[in-house]
Order: C-alpha cells, then structure tokens, then sequence
C-alpha cells in the first residue's frame, strides 16, 4: 500500500498532538526548522540519512 507521504506526517502529527499534548510553539519551531533544514547545504546529508 502506498501512502503519500504528506498524509503520512500529517497522521502522524496529528497523533503526536493529541496523545502528547506539546506546546504548540515547540510544533511551530520543529516545522519550521524541518522546513529551514530541507533548504540548506545538509540537505542531501539528510536525503542519504533517510534513504
């Protein structure tokens, strides 16, 4: 079964949320800093990580 991931981390994020309960600045900055760090030179270290 395929599941895009997209759907995937927002299942997963809502999940993490509504089992966890952290502050929702904590979840702004982990957003914005996956996002930060998608753009940046460690990149394709992370992409080899993943992989």
């Amino acid at each position: 079964m395929d599941v895009p991931l997209w759907l995937a981390l927002l299942v997963v994020g809502y999940l993490g949320i509504k089992l966890i309960r952290p502050p929702w600045w904590l979840v702004a900055v982990l957003l914005l800093g996956g996002y930060l760090l998608a753009d940046s030179l460690l990149a394709p270290v992370i992409d080899t990580a993943v992989k």
